[in-house]
């Protein structure tokens, strides 16, 4: 495993500490990484606690065969696959869903307008379609709707007229250092501090690995996996996952009652939402990749 690309786990402490409430139960890292929540979770479960991982990466499976601890476990799988554990079988769920430092400072991933390299973004590199294959072949308001919807970019249109033009002209875009030349030349203006190429590069990977939906199923899943009292973590870093998360939560932390039948009771809530927390000043002068990360916890209801 090449150890180059450091990470450092963004909200380390908080989340294991809302997490965890029951040491000898079994626990869900959905998104391991590199291992940072899932080691300190272990350091902290008894030797009944079990910890079960999933990630995409094989670079992350690679990182979990360094951790010989006969109560960890960890599937080459993403966190959709959550649903697949026995129904209220977990005490705790936790989805860290940023990109590793790892994924973004090799250049071989392809992540990062910052090096040149191949313009891939997958999260697991031996399945699907790299960026490079879809924008190959994508239609111009296809292009144009992944950049708007996922990276909320108001130039996507004309980005997405640009990819195709230099397409027809040169041939297909190949690397991250053509893609941020090809958005800087088209996107004139930008916030002060930002890339013109960092919503493109967003919406793209988003895209590509199905991110939000995925997002949307493991929540569902999760559900379904917690035990009574089991706390969901979800640490996100754009607006557009915590909007989910926030939305999730508050849907299932409210009664639902039957238009059609006034008279029944309602259907209880199946979540709680308990707080709301952010990266100390600290945490983000330390580790600036921190600034953007909220943690919403909730805590699964006796329904």
């Amino acid at each position: 495993m090449d150890t180059r690309w450091q990470h450092t786990t963004v909200l380390l402490k908080e989340a294991v500490d809302a997490l965890l409430t029951k040491p000898d139960a079994t626990y869900v890292d959905a998104t391991f990484g590199r291992g940072g929540h899932s080691r300190l979770l272990l350091s902290r479960l008894s030797p009944q606690g079990r910890l079960v991982a999933f990630d995409k990466d094989p670079e992350a499976i690679a990182a979990a065969a360094a951790i010989p601890d006969p109560r960890f476990s960890i599937r080459h799988e993403g966190f959709r696959s959550l649903g697949e554990l026995a129904p209220g079988s977990v005490a705790g769920v936790l989805m860290d869903l940023g990109v590793s430092s790892p994924q973004i400072d090799n250049p071989a991933r392809g992540f990062s307008f910052r090096s040149d390299g191949p313009l891939d973004m997958r999260m697991d590199t031996t399945r699907g379609e790299s960026v490079a294959d879809w924008l190959a072949t994508a239609e111009q308001g296809q292009i144009a709707e992944v950049i708007r919807d996922y990276g909320e970019e108001r130039f996507a249109v004309q980005i997405a007229k640009a990819v195709v033009a230099r397409r027809q002209e040169r041939g297909p875009l190949a690397t991250t250092a053509e893609l941020a030349q090809l958005v800087a030349g088209t996107v004139k203006t930008r916030e002060p501090g930002q890339d013109p190429a960092t919503r493109t590069f967003q919406a793209l990977r988003i895209f590509i690995n199905a991110e939000l939906e995925e997002l949307q199923a493991a929540l569902g899943a999760s559900l379904d996996i917690l035990q009574p009292g089991g706390r969901l973590v979800v640490i996100s870093f754009h607006s557009l996952e915590d909007r989910i998360v926030k939305q999730f939560i508050a849907q299932h932390s409210r009664e639902v009652f039957d238009r059609r039948a006034p008279f029944a009771a309602p259907k209880p809530m199946k979540l709680r939402a308990l707080d709301r927390i952010k990266p100390s000043a600290d945490e983000v002068a330390a580790n600036p990749r921190s600034r953007s990360a909220i943690m919403r916890v909730a805590e699964r209801t006796d329904a």
